[in-house]
């Protein structure tokens, strides 16, 4: 029944007095950070089990309000799920991943799967609802809070989407990240929260109704509904959607709300203003200040589930960032003093990834990187960071906060630093840039390819589940050598980096000119999309549908640590690791902040950047490398400007190296910083 005037107001009243509500729907226009800009987490910031049972009642509060049923996770900042709620029969719960609901789209890739199917009791309503909520929580600080419709925006083949003859999103494929097969993620241990950063199920989500939640302007967790049946995108934001996913989700916020002046909608990149939401409180249809209990909530409504991997079924609370319980913690001036760093820990508060020299001593004829090479490295990229500008936080006038990964020319981890307030996502990303880097320079990774299975696609019907086609990983090498005429490519020990590998992988070259043939590395039209994006997606599908299988109940047993190499049978009755070693341990990736270190003409190593900003990962890795070597007498240094990619030509037109931006720096005005070096 509609409101009327009396109710509205009342209603709106209501919320204005509850505290922690978002401050566009009081009116009062107050930002709730209290200043926070990096520094707010504390020892006792995380979220309870009552907050836990709050968010959860709103969310359903509002489900109901709209006759819909919705499954809902609630995770810690570091993704530890903390509840997964299903409401209605689990088979009810059908979800189809696609980029266009409701009419014949891509094929390839993750598009068209759709589970459950009968009368096998399959599901990934729960794995999509996580995937919103890590998203959420991942891709937000006290900085920037960003939901799963930012994710969105960035992730196209155009920013804006829809805008022709733009490039692609600056985040373009991000979303495979984060995935349960990176040997850098971590697992649920079956018992309850643990040290983070804790893998996701579907990597990170593009698909609106995943949300940040925050105390006292910091960021404690996130939620992610799924209510409509579809795993999609946004690809129209000239308009505001009535998204139910959307809409639940928001109401699950309320009093955990992203501060105003920190949401997507008040951050711009390249001078287009990122979305947030499309709804807000005074939008919904029940008050989620009135919710009724968690505690009074009836079985015939719904209840929590187990989730294989990820959840057991009691409500947990969560971690507290940045406190070694959370697996980020202060350095302590250990590695890296006087730069404020963090560092990755486990169980034990040990250090994942101190400073090392390099493995890969057979690979560069001895001369690895050594211990001391590897934290200079670290430490001159951490101090670039803390002077540079970041690109998407508020306040105006922030430092970059980025995550830092250096590997050996093999994909080993020597070691890896995060900026304070660092966006959790990039943790993962900064490693999948590093070893992105090493690979595509090596003379090595044509025949690496080549060892790889093929790469299985799935298709799905209301009774089976099976392989409907398979794609030589080695046919990429060849479509790469015809595109750019050269027989050696992936042989012949050019340097690439993220922007360049970035370059190849889009599915238009150059990159939005729309109606020109895809990147050698994309897929063609009809076959690419979010879900679907060529090489990329490809060296990692095999262990994210082995995975995705796991979790739904399909008796596939759960991946194990390392992306590339998952042999997975036609009949799904047999899945394994074909290769050693962790070359592309947590799979590659395709958007900028990356180089690869050169000991004079020689390849050994790399370093990847992942944060506040693509300009600014590039500056932080190719200058950090650059002032390390200075600092090193020209020990390393970055590759030789002869055999860098931007030396290549393809289709008449010359590769990126790296983009650093103008005057980019705090302290001073200097411009053009990374010219002539």
């Amino acid at each position: 029944m509609k409101k009327t005037p009396l109710v509205m107001v009342l209603w709106t009243m209501a919320l204005t007095a509850c505290s922690g509500g978002d401050p566009v729907a009081t009116g009062t226009g107050a930002d709730p950070t209290g200043g926070c800009s990096g520094a707010c987490g504390g020892s006792t910031t995380s979220l309870t089990v009552g907050d836990v049972q709050v968010v959860i009642a709103q969310a359903v509060a509002e489900a109901q309000a709209r006759s819909v049923t919705a499954t809902i996770a609630v995770v810690d900042r570091v993704g530890n799920v903390l509840a997964v709620y299903r409401m209605g029969a689990a088979a009810t719960r059908s979800v189809t991943i696609t980029t266009t609901p409701g009419a014949t789209g891509v094929s390839g890739g993750l598009e068209g799967i759709r589970l459950p199917v009968t009368p096998a009791p399959v599901n990934i309503d729960h794995a999509a609802a996580i995937a919103k909520a890590v998203t959420g929580a991942y891709l937000s600080s006290e900085g920037n809070a960003f939901s799963t419709r930012t994710a969105s925006q960035i992730v196209q083949e155009h920013f804006n989407p829809r805008e022709q003859f733009q490039p692609a999103g600056p985040l373009f494929g991000v979303q495979f990240s984060q995935l349960a097969c990176s040997d850098l993620m971590r697992s649920f241990d079956g018992v309850g929260p643990s040290v983070g950063p804790q893998r996701s199920p579907l990597g990170l989500s593009a698909d609106p109704g995943g949300f940040p939640l925050y105390k006292s302007g910091t960021v404690v967790g996130g939620v992610g509904v799924l209510a409509d049946g579809f795993y999609t995108i946004d690809k129209d934001i000239a308009d505001n959607d009535a998204d139910v996913d959307e809409a639940i989700g928001y109401a699950a916020t309320f009093g955990f709300a992203a501060p105003v002046d920190r949401r997507g909608d008040r951050i711009t990149a390249d001078g287009k203003t990122l979305r947030f939401s499309d709804v807000d409180f005074n939008q919904l249809r029940a008050n989620p200040a009135s919710a009724p209990a968690f505690g009074t909530l009836a079985g015939s409504v719904g209840a929590l589930i187990t989730v294989p991997g990820y959840f057991d079924g009691v409500i947990r609370a969560g971690t507290s960032f940045g406190q070694a319980a959370s697996g980020i913690r202060a350095d302590g001036d250990v590695n890296y003093p006087g730069r404020d760093a963090f560092v990755l820990v486990d169980a034990a508060n040990a250090l994942r990834y101190p400073p090392r020299a390099g493995t890969d001593g057979a690979q560069v004829g001895g001369a690895v990187l050594t211990l001391n090479e590897v934290r200079t490295v670290l430490q001159s990229a951490l101090d670039i960071a803390n002077r540079a500008r970041a690109q998407i936080r508020r306040p105006v006038g922030s430092q970059a906060r980025v995550t830092i990964s250096v590997v050996d020319t093999q994909g080993e981890i020597l070691g890896i630093a995060r900026t304070r307030d660092a966006p959790v996502f990039g943790t993962d990303v900064s490693l999948q840039k590093a070893r992105t880097a090493a690979f595509m320079s090596s003379t090595s990774a044509a025949t690496f390819l080549a060892t790889l299975p093929d790469a299985k696609y799935l298709t799905t019907s209301d009774t089976t589940v099976g392989v409907t086609r398979a794609i030589a990983i080695n046919s990429y090498t060849t479509q790469l050598r015809n595109f750019l005429g050269n027989g050696s490519a992936l042989a012949d020990g050019i340097a690439y980096t993220d922007r360049a590998n970035g370059n190849l992988s889009r599915p238009f070259f150059p990159d939005g000119i729309d109606d020109e043939a895809p990147g050698p590395l994309s897929k063609p039209a009809g076959e690419w999309s979010p879900f679907s994006t060529g090489l990329q997606l490809d060296l990692a599908i095999n262990a994210i549908l082995q995975h995705v299988l796991f979790v739904a109940g399909a008796g596939v047993p759960d991946v194990a640590p390392g992306c590339a190499g998952v042999a997975l049978a036609n009949d799904l009755g047999s899945v394994g690791q074909t290769i050693t070693g962790v070359r592309l341990g947590n799979g590659l990736q395709i958007f900028p902040g990356s180089v690869p270190i050169y000991r004079g003409s020689s390849l050994v190593g790399a370093i990847g950047v992942s944060g506040d900003g693509i300009d600014q990962d590039d500056m932080v890795a190719f200058l950090g490398l650059h002032n390390a070597g200075q600092a090193l007498g020209g020990a390393i240094g970055n590759a030789p400007t002869g055999s860098r990619a931007d030396t290549v030509i393809a289709q008449g037109v010359r590769l990126r190296y790296v983009q650093c931006p103008q005057a980019p720096f705090l302290d001073s005005t200097d411009d053009n910083v990374c010219q002539g070096k």
